[in-house]
C-alpha cells in the first residue's frame, strides 16, 4: 500500500511505500488531501496492473513519449499532442480513429500534409520506438491524402517586389532560397567554409535525405548576396542581432517575422511562404532549362513524383520574363554527391 504524507505542513502531498515488489517514493503534485488521496488509488491501480499484465500494457503515449524525447527524439509538435491525450491515455488506445478524433480537435482547419506532418508523424514515431522496445504492438497510421497540392509559386515580377521590401538581413536569404532551391533550414545553417562566393557554389554535406549536394547559383543572387556582410566563420547568415538562426526541421519559422512584414508590404496573400520560394525556383529552373534531371539533383529529390509536385505549369514567355530580371539558369553545372575538390594540375613532359 502507498501512504500519504507531507514533507512540510503546507506542502503537496508525496507518496511513499511499495507495491508488488516496486518502491514508490513521488510527489503527487497537489497538496490538497482528497486529490493526492485520489491520486494515490489511481497510483495504485496502475502499478498492480503493470505487475499482472505487464510494463506494455499499462504504459501511457505519455511515458512512450518521454522515453522517446530522452533519448533524442524530435519534441517540436509532441507538446499539443500530450495536451491532447493527457497522462493516462494508454499507449494502447492510440489508433486510427483516436488520431482522427486529435486532428479534428487540434486541426480542425489544416490541411493533410500539416496533419500528417504535425500529428501522424509524430505520434508514429513515439509508437514505433515502443514497439521496437518491446512495449506494445507495431501498428501504421493512416496518412491523410491531399486532394490540393500546393500551387502557388511567385512570378519574377512579384518577387522583384517581395525583395524590392525586404530588410537588409532577409534580402540575401531571399536571393539564396530562390536561386538555389534551397530548403529554408537547409539555406539558414549553410557554413561559410561552404560558401564559395568566387564561383556561386554552396556545398550541402547535412540534407534532409542525407544525400548532399552542390548547388550553383545564379549570378542574380551571388550578386545580392555579395552585397550583404558575411562572417568568415560559422553560418553565413545571422540574425538583426548578429547571432546564428536556431536550425529546426520543416520549418521558416526563424525568419517569419521578417517575411511576413516584407510580404504584406509587397501586396503577397498569406498562402505565400518561405517554402513557397522552394516551389518558385523548381518552376523557373524548369521553364528556364527544361532539365529534369537538374530539378531531380538540384532540388535534392530521388523521387521524381516529389519533383513534380514542385515544379508548376508556368506560362510559355516565363523564361523570358526570367532573363529580363537577370535569373539565368541557363548556364548552371549541376553538381551532386561529391565534395568540393581542389583540382589537381596536369603534369606535362619536359624534353
Amino acid at each position: 500500500m502507498l501512504k500519504l504524507f507531507r514533507r512540510t505542513k503546507k506542502g503537496n502531498y508525496f507518496l511513499r511505500g511499495t507495491i508488488a515488489g516496486k518502491s514508490v517514493y513521488e510527489s503527487t503534485g497537489v497538496n490538497g488531501y482528497a486529490a493526492a488521496n485520489t491520486i494515490r488509488q489511481r497510483r495504485e491501480t496502475e502499478l498492480m496492473h503493470r505487475h499482472t499484465a505487464g510494463t506494455g500494457a499499462a504504459l501511457t503515449f505519455a511515458e512512450a513519449a518521454l522515453t522517446y524525447l530522452s533519448t533524442g527524439g524530435e519534441g517540436r509538435f509532441l507538446a499539443n499532442i500530450l495536451q491532447h491525450f493527457g497522462v493516462d491515455t494508454l499507449l494502447a488506445d492510440i489508433d486510427n480513429a483516436a488520431l482522427t478524433r486529435a486532428a479534428a480537435r487540434l486541426y480542425p482547419n489544416a490541411r493533410p500534409a500539416t496533419i500528417n506532418r504535425q500529428l501522424i508523424t509524430p505520434v508514429s514515431a513515439v509508437v514505433t520506438m515502443a514497439a521496437n522496445e518491446g512495449h506494445t504492438q507495431q501498428r501504421k497510421f493512416r496518412r491523410h491524402k491531399d486532394d490540393k497540392p500546393r500551387t502557388r509559386w511567385l512570378s519574377p515580377e512579384e518577387f522583384e517586389r517581395l525583395i524590392d521590401n525586404a530588410s537588409d538581413h532577409l534580402r540575401p536569404i531571399l536571393a539564396c532560397l530562390v536561386g538555389g532551391g534551397f530548403r529554408t533550414s537547409e539555406a539558414l545553417g549553410i557554413e561559410a567554409q561552404y560558401y564559395h562566393p568566387a564561383t556561386g557554389e554552396i556545398w550541402l554535406p547535412d540534407v534532409k535525405n542525407n544525400h548532399p549536394r552542390m548547388i550553383r547559383l545564379p549570378a542574380r543572387s551571388i550578386d545580392m548576396m555579395q552585397g550583404a556582410q558575411m562572417p568568415d566563420v560559422g553560418p553565413i547568415f545571422l540574425t538583426p542581432k548578429g547571432k546564428p538562426y536556431r536550425l529546426r526541421k520543416n520549418s521558416g519559422g526563424q525568419i517569419s517575422v521578417a517575411f511576413n512584414k516584407a510580404r504584406a508590404a509587397a501586396n503577397l496573400g498569406e498562402e505565400v511562404t518561405p517554402h513557397t520560394l522552394r516551389h518558385t525556383w523548381a518552376t523557373w529552373y524548369y521553364a528556364a532549362t527544361r532539365d529534369f534531371g537538374g530539378l531531380l539533383d538540384i532540388g535534392g529529390w530521388q523521387k521524381s513524383d516529389m519533383a513534380q509536385r514542385y515544379r508548376k505549369i508556368a506560362p510559355a514567355d516565363l523564361p523570358d520574363r526570367l532573363q529580363a530580371h537577370g535569373w539565368d539558369f541557363t548556364a548552371l553545372d549541376r553538381r551532386t554527391g561529391t565534395a568540393p575538390k581542389t583540382a589537381t594540375p596536369k603534369l606535362h613532359s619536359v624534353k
